[in-house]
């Protein structure tokens, strides 16, 4: 659950929703094979989110990159307190929209 609550250090840090869950990620992932699933999902999704933000601070030039912005912080805020909650409960999330970088 920590590594899924811990990408919201990027709204305090810059990117803190990177390193965040890579902090919890690497710390744990050898001791608990569910930490290493849910940090790898958690990871995946923020770096994707990160991709998408680039590419949509690109498109404010085309005024589509404002509306894509609001829309991925939503879709950030819900996914993160959604797989949060799915984690504590003991199930596995998976992000949409997320390209596997990390297998």
């Amino acid at each position: 659950m920590l590594c899924h609550l811990s990408a919201l250090a990027g709204y305090i840090i810059p990117f803190g929703n990177i390193l965040g869950p890579l902090i919890f990620w690497l710390m744990k992932k050898d001791q608990y094979p569910e930490v290493d699933r849910q940090g790898k999902e958690a990871l995946n999704f923020q770096i994707s989110l990160t991709i998408w933000v680039i590419v949509s601070a690109v498109l404010i030039l085309l005024l589509i990159g404002i509306f894509l912005l609001i829309a991925l912080g939503i879709l950030q805020l819900v996914m993160i307190i959604i797989a949060s909650v799915k984690a504590n409960n003991g199930e596995r999330f998976k992000y949409p929209f997320t390209i596997e970088f990390i297998k």
